[in-house]
């Protein structure tokens, strides 16, 4: 089982994130610890399908440059995310289908343009 995966965001993007996870995909905002909360960036509970509740935590990175090519990929009920971000105005790439059998997918970017992947159970 993972706890948490990690993604970064500038200086200041935190409010970005919160609109992104919290405003268009429903998670709920985790309060950080006092000495981690200091360091700026902010925590979300992903729900879990099938499964137990995970967390992203994005970190400020000095140098940030979103990543384009590594990404978390998380489980979920595709059409309803798929649908919560196309009417926020969002981006959905569906992947073809053929790359893995039996696993509905796409991909999209975070507020500050991270790459995520969501996919079927």
């Amino acid at each position: 089982m993972i706890h948490h995966v990690q993604v970064s965001c500038p200086a200041g993007a935190e409010d970005r994130q919160r609109s992104f996870y919290v405003g268009v995909l429903g998670w709920t905002e985790l309060a950080k610890p006092p000495l981690l909360a200091v360091r700026g960036g902010c925590w979300f509970r992903v729900p879990g399908v099938g499964g137990p509740d995970g967390e992203l935590h994005v970190g400020v990175e000095e140098d940030f440059r979103p990543a384009t090519k590594a990404h978390p990929a998380f489980v979920a009920d595709v059409d309803s995310v798929a649908a919560a971000l196309t009417a926020a105005g969002r981006p959905v790439r569906w992947a073809d289908p053929a790359e893995v059998p039996g696993r509905r997918r796409f991909h999209t970017e975070d507020g500050v343009g991270n790459r995520l992947e969501f996919m079927s159970p």
